[in-house]
């Protein structure tokens, strides 16, 4: 049940009745952050599961699959009035409102997560087993007090995620990528892989698609900053933006992809379609997971290989993780400029040895030394962004690949942060230029971007 105390142990629990002896009892964890939603009374949750499986018991004798639909909800909502009406409740109209939403969110709705999942301010959910729920909300982790009844209502929860998207999570296949109808991004692991129990995996995204005026405005960059990158797009540089798990990298990808002009051809590319382009002329892409015999898999390598084949002027690719690497790299070199792609790394630096890692993923026996030259070649610029201790998302480095000398990548930061350092300060501090023009500069004034040279002066 999504309203338990998280102190007492359920028929589930295994620790529930043991105790510790005090000359071995762990030490303390420090307090964490706690948020709850909208929870119920023990005796407004006692009707809650009275009523749920009331409604359960009729759909079953009528259709036996409750589905989520706005004429399944009006029925259960006229059913709801009925159960409220014979049980004789006095609420006021907002305890009826939460009852009858947790009844709903119970039949056929996320159970526990129903609440999180329309909460804006959270941004990703993570569910460790049926006694753990974390949210991260605001950019910080926090942890509810609330809970699942024990690991077969989670697991129920997981099959209403994934059976209408015709996939299945069992022991065959334990592990499962899928998508909520609202572009929420989904994955559940369950036993005997996850040893707390079914755990699911949620990233939420804005309702409203951020604008660049978003991101000056949370500090993520600035306008001269935000000018100088809508020149980079405009005149068609290649451009990584890089980060860890969580950094802001499609946020920032899919503002850049903003920039690009309304008469090219845009095919998009990722493994869960998280990009929304307001450009016309758009083409999305999303990979396919292999069936239970293990066919009708489609990587983001194939997806690559043959957006060559549908005249792209530019190709956006959410995340770079195998051989696709070299594909995108050999695109980039032969005429489709302009491309945007995200990868994970920590550093510019590490960009580089990171796609030349992923390029020999591809199976071809090339030297190092060609794919590194094909690299340098091919990028122009890289975006390094960064989630900050306090939750806040930075860009952290903006660097030009400058080409090759010897065998080594040359690197030169246009724009580096500069935190403000002392107590207090932390995640505080500025995107400043470094003094250098990049060597890309004429690109820029061919295609009539003239920027002041306030942008790269200290």
């Amino acid at each position: 049940m999504i309203f338990g105390d998280r102190n007492k142990g359920g028929a589930g629990d295994p620790q529930a009745n043991k105790s510790v002896p005090a000359a071995q009892a762990p030490p303390k964890p420090a307090p964490a952050d706690t948020y709850s939603p909208p929870t119920l009374s023990p005796e407004l949750a006692q009707a809650c599961l009275t009523f749920s499986d009331r409604l359960l018991a009729s759909l079953e004798t009528q259709s036996g699959v409750a589905a989520n639909t706005p004429e399944m909800t009006a029925l259960l909502t006229e059913r709801f009035e009925q159960l409220y009406t014979h049980a004789q409740l006095q609420l006021t109209e907002d305890q009826k409102t939460l009852l009858r939403t947790a009844i709903l969110d119970e039949v056929i709705g996320y159970g526990a997560l129903g609440p999180l999942l329309r909460d804006t301010d959270v941004s990703e959910v993570m569910v460790n087993g049926p006694r753990s729920i974390w949210v991260e909300r605001k950019g910080k982790l926090v942890q509810l007090t609330t809970q699942f009844g024990d690991g077969d209502q989670l697991m129920r929860i997981a099959q209403r995620i994934v059976r209408p998207l015709g996939r299945t999570v069992d022991r065959k296949k334990p592990y499962v990528d899928a998508r909520l109808p609202d572009g929420s991004r989904v994955n559940i692991i369950i036993p005997p892989c996850a040893l707390p129990g079914p755990t699911i995996t949620i990233r939420k995204f804005p309702s409203k698609r951020l604008q660049v005026e978003d991101l000056i405005r949370f500090g993520t960059l600035t306008k001269k900053i935000a000018d100088f990158l809508q020149a980079c797009i405009c005149a068609r540089l290649n451009i990584i933006v890089a980060g860890g798990t969580g950094s802001g990298k499609t946020t920032l990808l899919n503002v850049l992809s903003s920039f690009i002009p309304n008469d090219e051809r845009i095919v998009t590319i990722e493994d869960s379609a998280e990009l929304q382009l307001s450009q016309p002329h758009v083409v999305g892409m999303e990979t396919a997971p292999a069936d239970i015999d293990g066919s009708g898999q489609v990587t983001i390598r194939d997806l690559v290989m043959n957006s060559l084949r549908m005249r792209p002027d530019r190709l956006v690719i959410g995340e770079v993780r195998s051989g696709e690497a070299l594909d995108l790299l050999q695109a980039m070199n032969t005429g489709h400029d302009g491309s945007l792609a995200t990868v994970h790394a920590n550093t510019p630096r590490d960009v580089i040895s990171r796609l030349e890692t992923l390029a020999l993923m591809s199976g071809l026996n090339i030297p190092v030394e060609v794919i590194r030259r094909q690299i340098a070649s091919a990028i122009d610029l890289v975006i390094l962004q960064n989630r900050l201790k306090d939750g806040s998302r930075k860009i952290m480095q903006i660097t030009e690949i400058q080409g090759m000398e010897v065998n080594t990548v040359i690197l030169q930061d246009i724009f580096a942060y500069k935190t403000l350092g002392g107590a207090g300060n932390e995640g505080k501090g500025n995107l400043e230029p470094t003094g250098i023009r990049p060597k890309f500069t004429p690109r820029l004034e061919d295609a009539g971007f003239r920027l002041s040279t306030d942008i790269f002066l200290k």
